[in-house]
């Protein structure tokens, strides 16, 4: 009996030390649904964006894009993108199509974004007034 208690106390002090190993960046726990919130111009070109999404749990520098809601200017067509180290352009869009002439976007697109531990995640509202090089912007780090 005492034996298979060492062993059972041994298992006890080896799994716990595994445990413990791991870097504290990948014990991010997922934790709640946030919230990032984005605007851009004023007047007829005031755009809007919100992005919920939650933190991946045990991974660095990734997260789950829940929802994506854009509300553009009357006048602009708005997009919400993220900083996609891989993207040649550096930005890739989260919705499938912008937000235009003032109506409303809503799109879940339930995906997970990453990046490098060095590379900090944002999203970017950026609306364009169509046959112009106006361009509004708004960046918030997740």
């Amino acid at each position: 009996m005492r034996v298979s208690a060492l062993s059972a106390t041994a298992a006890l002090v080896v799994a716990t030390l595994a445990g413990g190993a791991a870097p504290a960046a990948a014990d991010t726990p997922a934790g709640p649904v946030l919230q990032a919130d984005l605007e851009a111009g004023t007047g007829l070109h005031h755009n809007i964006g919100t992005v919920f999404y939650k933190r991946v749990d045990g991974t660095v520098n990734s997260v789950r894009i829940i929802s994506v809601y854009i509300t553009s200017g009357e006048r602009d067509c708005a997009w919400v993108s993220w900083n996609d180290p891989h993207n040649i352009n550096g930005w890739t869009n989260l919705t499938s199509e912008p937000s235009c002439n003032g109506t409303g976007l809503e799109e879940h697109p339930d995906i997970i974004i990453k990046a490098p531990a060095d590379h900090p995640l944002k999203v970017r509202l950026a609306a364009d007034h169509p046959g112009s090089d106006v361009v509004h912007k708004d960046i918030e780090r997740l």
